[in-house]
Order: structure tokens, then sequence, then C-alpha cells
């Protein structure tokens, strides 16, 4: 069973890169929206998995790595990266804004993603990049109202 949460928590062991794991695993997300993007089930499908993954292996990967927040532990960014781009209609131009966003909120964390985090368990560690998603998709929407759809 640890096998499991570890593959599935570091997302395929991408936590396990010694630099910037959570850019790269944000990245993958990137990628993982490009592929279901023209499907609205198979987004909703797949935003399902990876919140229920993260939740489920969020604890136990917490107790398996002995830490509140391990940077081992990516599917929180994983899932929080395609979550970005709910109703959104991506463009190459969006992915790059989407993804400079979420990863400044999931960064800086502001409220209330900084209380959250400090939530014990998986809600803790799924929470805070939850809210990262929803203030992406939010400022990408006041980008297109400003800007247009680019």
């Amino acid at each position: 069973m640890q096998k499991i949460v570890r593959c599935l928590a570091t997302f395929f062991y991408i936590g396990y890169l010694p630099k910037m794991p959570g850019t790269y695993a944000s990245f993958i997300g990137i990628l993982i929206y490009f592929f279901i993007r023209n499907s609205f089930s198979a987004y909703l499908i797949v935003c399902a998995l990876l919140a229920i993954i993260g939740f489920w292996t969020g604890t136990r990967a917490k107790k398996m790595f002995g830490e509140k927040d391990s940077r081992l532990i990516v599917i929180d960014e994983v899932c929080g990266m395609v979550l970005c781009f709910f109703l959104i209609s991506a463009s190459f131009t969006k992915l790059l804004l989407g993804f400079a966003l979420f990863r400044i909120f999931d960064i800086i964390k502001p409220f209330p993603a900084n209380i959250v985090q400090r939530l014990k368990g998986s809600p803790g560690i799924m929470g805070d990049d939850i809210i990262a998603a929803l203030y992406t998709n939010l400022a990408l929407r006041v980008f297109m109202a400003v800007f247009g759809d680019f």
C-alpha cells in the first residue's frame, strides 16, 4: 500500500525531482488539461479522480514522509493546475498565464489559502491548491473581460 501512496502522492515520482517538483507537476497538469480540454465529461472525470486521489493519499503520504506538506507530495499541484481552466477555453496564451498565476497563488497563498494550508492532513495539502486554482480561474476571467478572449 505504501508504494501505491508514494507513487500517487508524488504523481509518479515527479515529487522526487531535486528542484522545483511543484512547478514540474503543475506543467504536467497543463499537459493533462491539454489532452482532455475538448471533452467536458473527460475533464470532470479527471478532476474528480485527481481530487479523490489527492485527498486519499494526502494524509497517508504526510505520515509516510513525516512532514505536514512535504515537497514530495505534488498530486495537489497537478489537481490544482487542471482545475484552473474550469469552463475556460484555454489558448496557448491562457495556458501560460494560468500556469504563472497558479504558481504565484500557490506560493504566496493569499487568504484564505494561508489558513486552509494549516488544516491537518489532506484538507490542508489539497485545500490551498484548490483555492489557488479558484483564484487563477477568476483572474483569467478578469483578464478575458478586460482584454477579450486572448
